[in-house]
């Protein structure tokens, strides 16, 4: 019998805060100014929804470790400037959020930011005391997304058997992490990430924010 749907796992960047776009561009920009030069579908299939260490770890191979330092510290600077002249949630978000609330289902945030980021950026958009005391990152695992550790670890901490779980992400690396995890995937595709680039076995994709209380509750 399969469980009803207890607890929504939000992953941060794409699907609670429209950064992802931000970090593509910023992601092209540094491989062409390091000497890597990577076009936005590029930087897409290699490095959103990855953790800090994969992405650097990728740099490395290519350019060596300390090019690899320096990008990620440009990209950390330059990305908190850009949040700080223009963020916002993504579109429908608040909507979305107010139609989960109303279903009575528990919520938190599981990313592969670290907690300074997303008190940044969450905080930025106004978003961040509708998940304070509910926040995960992928510091605190030892794998990160497509491995299923972050939202088993989340599940856990939020007291939620992983099959009353559902994952809503934006990144192929997220959806397959929620698939490991045995929980429901909503793959958002309204960003960077195209549809085809979240399918797969038990995920429903979707492009409008709005739409997802619906999806939850018919699931």
């Amino acid at each position: 019998m399969i469980k009803a749907i207890e607890l929504v796992i939000f992953d941060c960047d794409g699907v609670l805060v429209d950064s992802e776009r931000l970090a593509v561009r910023l992601q092209v920009e540094l491989g062409a100014e390091l000497g890597w030069p990577l076009t936005a579908h590029e930087v897409v299939e290699r490095f959103i929804g990855r953790s800090r260490e994969s992405i650097v770890e990728q740099i490395a191979e290519r350019l060596g470790a300390q090019t690899a330092g320096l990008w990620w510290e440009l990209l950390i600077q330059r990305h908190r400037d850009a949040v700080d002249l223009a963020l916002d949630p993504v579109d429908g978000l608040p909507e979305a959020l107010d139609g989960i609330a109303a279903l009575a289902l528990a919520t938190c945030v599981a990313s592969s930011g670290s907690h300074e980021k997303m008190r940044h950026t969450l905080g930025r958009t106004g978003l961040y005391g509708r998940f304070e005391g509910r926040i995960h990152s992928a510091s605190e695992v030892s794998r990160g997304k497509p491995a299923p550790d972050l939202f088993l670890h989340a599940a856990r901490r939020m007291g939620v058997d992983p099959a009353a779980c559902a994952v809503v992400e934006d990144s192929a690396p997220g959806v397959r992490a929620a698939r490991a995890a045995g929980m429901r995937a909503f793959g958002y595709s309204g960003g960077p990430s195209p549809a085809e680039r979240l399918e797969g076995p038990g995920t429903v994709v979707f492009d409008d924010m709005r739409r997802l209380p619906e999806l939850l509750a018919a699931h």
